[in-house]
């Protein structure tokens, strides 16, 4: 016999499709705050019709995140965590228009994270239309500058993980096969910068002393400090110095981006990073930035969790792999508390800030139906 929760979201599957196409082509850039409110405000109304209790959490320098509770059948709090902010400008969605093709359904943002989105509002949707309360309190936030490192919404996060028995993170999930993320990255972020000395490169090129030089020195030893087996790595992605091609360079910066995947790992490179030293004795290395986003560990109680869903999973027909990504999320903040964090529980497909972002059309009812389920065990 299907199970009722799968039947339902079956049945109402093309309306899915048409929720998360109306999402979609609500453009939200994390840059743009009014667009973003736009889709906020959208939200709110759908979240309202639900039968949540929506309040909006006033931002300055980004959208308003959107925070909606649900009651539940038992004590305690669960934490839904989406954002809708995309990496996408305003008018991407005129070049890219919303689109169903051979299964997928493309679009900006579609699939870094307007599904995820989706998910949360049929979920809700069952529970009202199958009479069916969650089994305890339902806390969900929606947030609007993840893609930036949720500078302003991480103490919201934070505060609402501490009080939640558990941790719901609807990313997308890895491709090709949809699996679950039960261990992400660390991310650090550092800004290295070197003081030289200017001088003429022809006519006196010995009294200067090269930044630009330096720097490179400087971004061998910082990409030597990448160490594959333990998944560190360590990147120089935007390198900056000089003025002019007959001038020795005076000042040089470089970007610099870490991944790691434990605590322990990260304080080891860290202080690398922190420890630079010159190679030329009258050059000035300072370096600032720290880690971002902690590493999300996979630790026995993000384990036990994920076991849970995999049986939920199977229940419904869906094989739930698991995997670990290099990429980090908000699930990065409440994981790093001790709170037991499930990953990529959004769309199935690929192409996160890529051309070819898409959702596959048919994996949307088991996993929504398996995210219902989740409400209703947890």
């Amino acid at each position: 016999m299907t199970d009722p929760v799968l039947a339902y979201h079956q049945r109402r599957h093309r309306d899915w499709v048409a929720l998360l196409t109306r999402l979609v082509e609500h453009e939200s850039p994390t840059d743009d705050k009014p667009a973003v409110d736009r889709l906020g405000a959208f939200l709110a109304g759908e979240l309202t019709g639900l039968g949540a209790r929506v309040e909006i959490v006033r931002q300055a320098d980004y959208g308003d995140v959107v925070r909606a509770e649900l009651p539940g059948a038992g004590d305690g709090q669960l934490l839904l965590l989406c954002h809708i902010d995309t990496v996408w400008p305003l008018g991407e969605l005129h070049r890219r228009p919303v689109t169903e093709r051979d299964g997928r359904l493309m679009g900006p943002g579609v699939f870094d994270m307007k599904a995820g989105v989706m998910y949360t509002l049929a979920a809700l949707g069952a529970l009202r239309d199958l009479a069916r309360p969650p089994a305890r309190r339902l806390v969900l936030l929606y947030t609007t500058d993840e893609e930036v490192g949720s500078p302003r919404s991480r103490s919201l996060i934070e505060a609402e993980a501490r009080r939640s028995r558990a941790a719901l993170v609807l990313e997308p999930s890895v491709p090709p096969r949809g699996a679950i993320k039960t261990s992400r990255s660390g991310v650090g972020r550092y800004v290295v910068h070197v003081t030289g000395r200017p001088s003429h490169s022809g006519s006196n090129p010995r009294s200067g002393v090269s930044a630009v030089e330096e720097l490179a020195r400087q971004t061998l030893a910082l990409h030597a400090l990448t160490d594959h087996e333990r998944g560190t790595t360590v990147n120089v992605g935007v390198v900056r110095g000089g003025t002019r091609p007959n001038v020795v360079a005076a000042e040089a910066v470089a970007e610099v981006d870490l991944r790691v995947r434990t605590l322990a790992e990260a304080a080891r490179v860290e202080q690398a990073i922190r420890g630079l030293r010159p190679a030329h004795p009258e050059a000035v290395v300072q370096v600032t930035g720290g880690l971002n986003r902690p590493p999300m560990e996979r630790t026995p109680a993000i384990v036990a969790l994920y076991e849970q869903a995999r049986g939920l999973a199977a229940t419904l027909g869906l094989d739930l792999p698991e995997a670990h990504t290099g990429g980090g999320s908000d699930g990065n903040l409440t994981a790093a508390l001790g709170v037991p964090t499930l990953d990529g529980l959004g769309g199935v497909g690929d192409g996160g800030h890529a051309y070819h972002e898409h959702v596959l059309v048919d994996s949307i009812p088991q996993r929504v139906a398996l995210l219902t389920h989740l409400l209703l065990a947890l």
